[in-house]
Order: C-alpha cells, then sequence, then structure tokens
C-alpha cells in the first residue's frame, strides 16, 4: 500500500512538472511575439515622424520607462536606429 502511494505522488509530481514546464514555454514565446511586435511599432513610428524619444516608446507600446528604452537600445544595437544625445530629455532616436 506504501509503495502505491509513493508511485501515486511520483506520477502526480511528473505531471504537475510537465504542466508547468508546457505553460512556462507558451509564455515565453508570448513574450518574445510581443516584443517583436512592439519593436516593429517602434520603427514605423520613427520613419513616420522621423525622430522618438522614450517617452513616445512608453506611450505606443504600453510599457515602462525600463522596457521602453531595453527595445531603443536593442535597435540600436542592431543598427536600425540611431540615438542623438547621451542622457536624460534631451536624447532622441532617428532612422539610419
Amino acid at each position: 500500500m506504501d509503495y502505491l502511494i509513493i508511485i501515486i505522488a511520483i506520477v502526480f509530481g511528473i505531471i504537475i512538472g510537465w504542466y508547468i514546464f508546457s505553460r512556462r514555454n507558451d509564455l515565453i514565446s508570448q513574450q518574445g511575439e510581443r516584443k517583436s511586435k512592439n519593436k516593429d511599432l517602434i520603427l514605423k513610428l520613427i520613419q513616420k515622424n522621423e525622430r522618438i524619444t522614450n517617452d513616445d516608446v512608453e506611450k505606443l507600446c504600453r510599457v515602462s520607462d525600463a522596457t521602453a528604452e531595453r527595445y531603443l537600445d536593442e535597435l540600436e544595437k542592431e543598427s536600425k536606429i540611431i540615438q542623438n544625445g547621451k542622457t536624460g530629455k534631451d536624447v532622441y532616436y532617428t532612422k539610419i
């Protein structure tokens, strides 16, 4: 009887672990898709307006200041935009 309980507990644990793992992968995939979509929106906005700021990205994508900055940094590293200015409110981004 004790062995049966142990086996059931192990099987139950494996099922729960598999479910959590599969949900985690789905969430990671959704985050990647949302990030890619937001970066595309940023590039469209910069083509339309010629220059954008971090605040523009925050409002467009409905993300935090840190996330907007991360998106802009990534686009800059991908050589899709250029940062003009060093820090503060004077910083804006233009297309290459």
